[in-house]
C-alpha cells in the first residue's frame, strides 16, 4: 500500500455500508442480497478470530495483510493499545491482497483459530522480518506450537468456510471502498493507515463517545 498519513477521518461506518444499497448489481452489495452488508455482521462473524475481553465497550476491527509492513507495525501498537485498555475488543479480517503467500498466510490464520492458536499464530507471523513465503508460515506454525497434523485437516475440512469468510471480509472492503491494508473499523469510524499508539488511542476515546458527525 502506499504509505498513508494515519488521520481519523471522522467517517460513520453506518453510512459506510449504507452507499452498498447504490452500488452496481453484482457488486459486493448485490452479491450478499442486501441483508449481508451489515455493521453487526462485520464485527460479528462467528468464522473471524477476536480478542474479546469481559466488559469491553469498544470493537476494532482490522483489515491487514501478513505481507504489508504497516499491518506489521500496526501489530505492535495494537499489542500496546490492548495492554493498557482492557475494555478493547478486537476482530481480525484478514484480506490478503498481495499475492498467493498473503491468501495461504491468511487461510492458514483462519484455521488455526479451530485450535485456539490464532494469537500465537499471529504473533509469530507479524513478527517475521522479511517477505512471508510458506517456509515462514511454517516457521510461524511451528513456534506457535499449532499441531501441524490438524492443521493440515482443518485446511481440509473446514476449506468452504474458510474461503467464504476471506471472501465476506473482501465485500466488506469493497463496500467501504478500502484502497490498501492496514484498515481499522474502530467503534463506528474507519481510520486508514497504520495509526501510532497516540492516535489510536484517540481513536478508541472519540468512539466512546456519542457520534457528532464529522471531525
Amino acid at each position: 500500500m502506499k504509505k498513508w498519513r494515519a488521520r481519523f477521518l471522522g467517517i460513520s461506518l453506518a453510512t459506510a455500508v449504507a452507499a452498498a444499497a447504490t452500488l452496481a448489481p453484482g457488486s459486493a452489495a448485490a452479491a450478499t442480497g442486501g441483508g449481508g452488508v451489515t455493521v453487526e455482521a462485520m464485527r460479528n462473524d462467528p468464522a473471524m478470530p477476536s480478542v474479546s475481553p469481559a466488559g469491553y465497550d469498544v470493537t476494532i476491527v482490522v483489515f491487514s495483510d501478513y505481507q504489508c509492513p504497516y499491518c506489521r507495525k500496526l501489530h505492535g501498537v495494537l499489542k500496546q493499545v490492548l495492554r493498557e485498555d482492557r475494555k478493547i475488543r478486537v476482530v481480525y479480517r484478514d484480506w490478503p491482497i498481495f499475492g498467493p503467500a498473503s491468501v495461504e498466510a491468511a487461510r492458514t490464520a483462519l484455521a488455526v483459530k479451530y485450535q485456539g492458536k490464532h494469537a500465537a499464530f499471529n504473533d509469530a507471523l507479524m513478527e517475521t522480518p522479511g517477505r512471508i513465503d510458506s517456509q515462514a508460515i511454517q516457521q510461524a506454525v511451528q513456534r506457535a506450537g499449532v499441531d501441524a497434523k490438524r492443521l493440515k485437516s482443518d485446511l481440509a475440512t473446514h476449506r468452504a468456510e474458510i474461503d467464504a469468510a476471506l471472501g465476506r471480509t473482501a465485500k466488506f472492503a469493497d463496500v467501504m471502498d478500502l484502497s490498501g491494508t492496514p484498515a481499522l473499523v474502530v467503534g463506528s469510524y474507519l481510520l486508514a493507515g497504520a495509526p501510532e499508539v497516540d492516535a489510536l488511542r484517540k481513536a478508541v476515546a472519540m468512539a466512546r463517545k456519542p457520534p457528532t458527525g464529522a471531525v
